[in-house]
This record gives C-alpha cells, structure tokens and sequence, in this order.
C-alpha cells in the first residue's frame, strides 16, 4: 500500500459523508482515503471560521504517515491549496476538482447572501446548465437535504498565502462542467494567477458535472488513485 494518503475536502455545504463512494473505490486499489468533515460544516459549529478549517486540513495532513495527497472539490480548491502554502514539505500534490484556488487576500467563498450568520445552500438554480447535468431529481434532493449551511466566518474569511513554495507543489486539475482546453485558457491568460505560476500543473477530464464524487465515484478514484 502507497504510504501517501489521500486528504479529500468537500466544497460548500458537503461534510465528509460525500466521499464515501470515492473512499470505497479507492480502499479497492489499495490507497488510503481521508475525508474531512470541516469545522462548520458537519460539526454543528456555525461560529468557525475559515482559520479553523485550514487548521483541521493540516491536523489531517500532519497525521498522516508520509506525504499527502490533498484534494479540494469547488471552493475547497483554495482549502488544499493553503495546505499547500503551509505544508509544502508535507503535500506531496494538490488536485483541484472543479474549481481553482483564490489569491492572497481574497474572500473565501463570498458567493451567496448569508442569512443569520451562515450562507444556506441556495437552491438549484445557479447550478442549472453543465454544473447539474448528470444529477438526477433524487441526487439532487439528497445533495440538498444534506447541505449544511456555511458559517460566514468560512465564507468571508479572508484567503492567506505567504510561502513561495507551494508553487513547487504539482497540482492536478480535474475537469468535470469545464473542458481543460477551457481551463488552459483561462490559466495562459492569467485569470487563474495561483495556477499561471505553479510550475507543474497536469489537467484531466471527467465527464461529469459539478459532483463527480457523487454521480463518477469510480472514476474520480481511478484519477486520485492514478495522481
């Protein structure tokens, strides 16, 4: 068995409980799946913060017997990209599913109105189109139903990076609502800036939606087992 584990971060309004087909896929090959339940979001705590999440990513990685793996889906891209940041010596690669890590100084994920201090799932209509595409009505509602609201000390926290490092870390950018001929593009112009200056950047194709840990569980293990 590979001695490097495999830290899976779930983006907004997913505890850990989503991986739970990819885990299974991946123990099959023999590989080591760690899923996180972030502070927030699974714990009942709605007063953490964005620090208290990086803080459980590193305890994951930390306790980890090797090097880690560190995958981020959707805004958690940026959670594992921060592990990086922390613990270049200690990640041994990042992969991004369906998302891109934010800059230095940016805002978490400031995507929705919070309500009460939290920023609730907002509905399906901002996923309409390629983000949803292979959820069906029954996959939805159970994506829906376990949606966790996100503490807006998550939300709005504000995204630090400080160790050049974390551009020697290799990253792979798993493409599943976007081609990655589109997210060539989009790092050659340089609206990606974290991933314009990482020096190795490897990208795969999914065919999926937003969720491919939900809808491609074996396949998303086969491209994090491969990684």
């Amino acid at each position: 068995m590979s001695a490097e584990q495999i830290v899976l971060l779930g983006g907004l309004w997913l505890d850990g409980s989503v991986w739970a087909g990819v885990t299974s896929e991946l123990e099959k090959k023999g590989r080591n799946g760690v899923p996180v339940t972030l502070p927030g979001q699974g714990d009942g705590n709605t007063s953490a913060t964005l620090a208290d999440q990086v803080t459980a990513v590193l305890a994951a990685v930390d306790a980890g017997p090797d090097r880690s793996v560190v995958v981020g889906h959707s805004a958690a891209c940026t959670l594992a990209w921060m592990a990086a940041d922390a613990r270049p010596e200690r990640v041994a690669k990042v992969v991004l599913i369906g998302g891109f890590p934010s800059g230095d100084g940016q805002p978490y994920a400031d995507f929705f109105e919070i309500t009460d201090g939290v920023m609730p799932f907002p509905g399906w209509g901002p996923f309409d189109g390629a983000d949803a595409i292979d959820l069906d009505e029954q996959a939805r509602r159970a994506l829906e139903a376990a949606a966790i609201p996100v503490p807006e000390g998550v939300a709005r926290g504000v995204v630090r990076l400080t160790d050049e490092r974390r551009f020697d870390v290799p990253v792979v950018l798993v493409c599943p609502e976007f081609t990655p001929a589109q997210a060539r593009e989009w790092i050659a112009a340089g609206d990606v800036p974290e991933l314009t200056r990482a020096k190795h950047v490897d990208l795969v194709d999914i065919d999926s939606g937003h969720w491919p840990m939900v809808t491609r569980p074996a396949e998303l293990a086969r491209i994090l087992a491969a990684a």
